[in-house]
């Protein structure tokens, strides 16, 4: 159980900064630890694919390096078991052959 860990999230002073910017926080709901599941192989996949053998000299390398990986290779090229292993944009223009095609 993440209690501790996660108790940051329950204070009162961080849920009241997030409901004064108009968030919500996104928490599991008790006792499913699945909730989370997706999230969390994102982030292995992150690690191990991209950050775990880089040493950033700053924030701002990191930052930089982490939303190329995500904008450009993740969401654009990298083959996901979820669409046939076809990367996200190869499946979006069979999608939309697909249509033309009916």
């Amino acid at each position: 159980m993440d209690v501790v860990k996660g108790s940051q999230y329950c204070a009162w002073e961080y849920t009241s900064l997030l409901g004064q910017c108009g968030m919500t926080a996104s928490m599991s709901r008790k006792g499913n630890c699945y909730d989370n599941a997706p999230m969390e192989s994102f982030w292995g996949v992150l690690k191990n694919e991209q950050t775990h053998h880089c040493r950033y000299a700053t924030r701002q390398e990191a930052m930089a390096d982490i939303t190329e990986y995500i904008e450009i290779f993740y969401n654009r090229h990298r083959k996901q078991a979820r669409l046939g292993f076809l990367s996200p944009a190869a499946f979006e223009r069979w999608f939309y052959e697909k249509q033309l095609a009916a």
